[in-house]
């Protein structure tokens, strides 16, 4: 496939350092692809507050991803701000604001991330008059489903499609709702949806087991891994550390190790684009060559690590890949 100016310039400027570590993990991801394997993404921070949607679904849409992990935040928050873009606010002086003012945002029904203001009305109280109505549902059934399930449903039902205000195309949460994805959203429980079902809980107006639980994600991602790491087998593509890349990538010596299925491939490629510093301890800022121990890569898989931003990382190296 011939690449177009994004990639060219990428390949011309992007020489050394972090630059060419970028350019390194690209082409072994396309390597990847090209040779027959899958890949996993995993979502931590805020990349659909960034709106990293822009290229990852995408991504999702020409079969460059064929599993994610994510935080419960970013699971909504593509579509927050699928249906609430317009009344989001940006800070560019954000590190000069006060506590007062902070609190005045507060007051205005704005949270902030970093830059950015979510618009709590119309974006988390918009979503939960529509996503309760299906947990609801749910409920009195006897049904039980994933959270990223619900969302699904929720997008695919299009009640809310007279509402979207970016184009639905720049959503990753409708391009992986609309080839159903298979996602994991492992800790859903500490995002806001999360918390809103919980309150319901407490409440007692719906029972807590209608929600499938984390153990169940991962007992679901051991069956995915299974049928899908022949071949070249499975690569592992992080953005950011935490529990979006943690969870997942330990299924693997789960298998091996607690299983004792010894014929389990390791994860076939590995990237993480991170911004955590190796020497304080950290899991996140682990150089990949530690995974080894861990029994989660082998000697031989291809291992690139970006220490920059995501941000700006994430959209060029799949801009690298979709020939951008």
């Amino acid at each position: 496939m011939s690449k177009g100016p994004v990639s060219q310039f990428i390949q011309h400027h992007y020489r050394h350092f972090n630059a060419a570590a970028l350019v390194d993990a690209a082409k072994g991801y396309e390597t990847h692809l090209l040779e027959g394997g899958k890949m996993m993404v995993t979502l931590a921070g805020a990349m659909s507050t960034a709106e990293l949607g822009v290229s990852l679904a995408e991504m999702i849409r020409q079969d460059k991803i064929q599993i994610i992990s994510c935080t419960g935040a970013n699971l909504e928050e593509d579509i927050m701000n699928l249906v609430a873009h317009d009344h989001y606010k940006r800070i560019p002086n954000y590190r000069d604001l006060t506590p007062q003012q902070e609190w005045e945002l507060l007051e205005q029904g704005l949270n902030r991330v970093t830059d950015t203001c979510i618009p709590e009305e119309e974006a988390f109280r918009h979503i939960q008059h529509n996503i309760v109505k299906l947990w609801k549902d749910a409920d009195a059934r006897g049904e039980r489903y994933f959270p990223h399930e619900f969302m699904y449903k929720l997008l695919l039902s299009k009640v809310m499609e007279k509402d979207y205000q970016i184009d639905p195309k720049d959503s990753w949460m409708i391009a992986a709702a609309e080839k159903n994805l298979p996602l994991i959203v492992p800790g859903w429980e500490d995002s806001t949806m999360g918390n809103i079902f919980a309150s319901y809980v407490i409440k007692g107006e719906m029972k807590a087991t209608t929600m499938k639980s984390g153990i169940e994600y991962m007992v679901y991602l051991t069956d995915w891994y299974r049928k899908n790491s022949g071949g070249k087998g499975v690569g592992f593509f992080q953005i950011g550390g935490g529990i979006a890349g943690d969870f997942p990538i330990c299924v693997v010596p789960m298998m091996y190790q607690d299983l004792e299925w010894h014929d389990v491939p390791f994860w076939s490629y590995f990237c993480q684009i991170s911004d955590s510093t190796t020497s304080y301890g950290s899991y996140s800022g682990a150089v990949p060559n530690e995974k080894i121990t861990w029994g989660k890569l082998d000697i031989n898989t291809p291992k690139f690590i970006v220490e920059s931003d995501a941000t700006i990382v994430a959209p060029l190296i799949f801009a690298y890949i979709l020939g951008w």
